[in-house]
């Protein structure tokens, strides 16, 4: 008999999150690929990303494939990666230009870049094929200030620019929209669970000892706030002098931002958090956003990007890099912490969480999954082959 989660004490808050059977769970990874990748918007490039007619990029999360292009009549617009063939990939590469059509690999079928099917390779042997009926698979793509956010599946999400709304004034003033390319994409794979990269991730309580460099930059000057409607906030404020590390006190002395930046974001690094596995970062310099997307049960692929402003100066250009590299320390020592997170789910000594009142982005985030996975309210792991229809049946009520 599975046992569900005892209801928060009066006057406090349940401290505990998901239980560690969640986290090496087969099944439960295939319910959260339907219910929290597939059906939820995932921020997957910007528009400077596809300046030019026939300039293209792809993505995979979990089992679907995206192809993003900016067609000939300048609409930028996603489809699977998926020749209506067999299934090949229209294109293998990760980026690129196409000059006039995709052509499969695998056949041949060409494709024109609003998805239309030019033609397959040897018409003939297809008699009687509609053309019109075997374009490339569209997918729902939103465009929210110059950010391209892409969904496989409609779900409880409605569009992006509804979902943001609550933060919208405060991140339109860094005109993100404008921005171009600051590097290459990142991708790296880590041996844990999606869900203990974003645990870590969703609370500012481990910054003090775990993040020398963010603690030097703007120390007890951090907070954080819960998920709401699926978008989390936080914050840290810097000062423009100090700092002990020559990355931060340089970083300090250099960061002054664009003239036309309000006065109080000249000093303030801010994240939102997106449900299920994303983020926007913003600071003075830059915009960047990172995610997880799960490869298996102990098996994550992080991705990133990161956007500048364009015509910097040499200062703003330094200050970046130095901006750069410190987020880059600082998620180095992220993904130790993700390990060491992952590995006591196995434990025999580990006996749930108990959070602090400064990790409830930690707890609402869990809470959005425990609302569309209420399997995941049990204490007590099911038989891997029961628990799809036991959500299901705790969904119905």
């Amino acid at each position: 008999m599975t046992a569900a989660l005892k209801l928060a004490v009066p006057g406090d808050w349940d401290r505990r999150g998901l239980p560690a059977w969640t986290y090496h769970s087969p099944a439960l990874l295939e319910l959260e690929k339907k219910a929290l990748f597939r059906t939820h918007w995932q921020i997957v490039g910007h528009v400077s990303n596809v300046p030019e007619p026939g300039d293209f990029f792809t993505v995979d999360i979990t089992d679907d494939r995206a192809l993003v292009v900016r067609g000939d009549d300048g609409v930028v617009r996603a489809f699977h990666n998926l020749c209506r063939h067999r299934g090949s990939r229209v294109t293998a590469e990760k980026s690129g230009h196409c000059e006039r059509a995709f052509v499969c690999p695998f056949h041949g079928w060409v494709y024109n870049l609003d998805g239309s099917l030019r033609g397959p390779a040897r018409p003939q042997t297809f008699s009687g094929l509609e053309r019109s009926k075997f374009g490339l698979k569209p997918i729902d793509l939103e465009i929210w200030m110059g950010f391209i956010f892409i969904r496989f599946a409609q779900g409880p999400q409605g569009s992006v620019a509804e979902t943001m709304a609550p933060h919208a004034e405060e991140l339109a003033a860094y005109r993100m929209e404008e921005m171009v390319p600051g590097a290459a994409p990142t991708e790296f794979r880590l041996a844990v669970n999606w869900k203990s990269v974003r645990d870590v991730d969703n609370e500012g309580y481990h910054v003090a000892m775990a993040h020398p460099a963010l603690h030097d930059l703007y120390g007890s000057r951090y907070f954080d706030e819960p998920y709401v409607g699926g978008v989390s906030r936080s914050e840290g404020r810097f000062e423009r002098q100090g700092g002990r590390l020559w990355t931060v006190r340089n970083y300090m002395a250099l960061s002054t931002g664009p003239q036309w930046l309000d006065t109080d974001k000249r000093q303030l690094w801010s994240y939102f958090g997106l449900f299920p596995n994303a983020v926007i970062a913003v600071t003075p310099e830059l915009v960047q956003f990172y995610q997880e997307f799960p490869l298996g049960v102990d098996q994550t692929l992080i991705r990133g990007a990161v956007y500048r402003r364009p015509g910097e100066t040499r200062e703003q250009r330094a200050a970046r890099y130095l901006a750069t590299r410190i987020d880059r320390e600082t998620g180095a020592e992220d993904v130790q912490l993700s390990i060491w997170s992952n590995e006591s789910m196995k434990s025999s000594g580990f006996d749930g969480f108990h959070l602090s009142d400064l990790e409830k982005g930690v707890r609402s985030h869990h809470d959005h999954i425990r609302d569309l996975l209420p399997v995941t309210t049990l204490a007590q792991q099911p038989p891997e082959s029961e628990i799809e229809a036991l959500n299901r049946r705790l969904l119905l009520g």
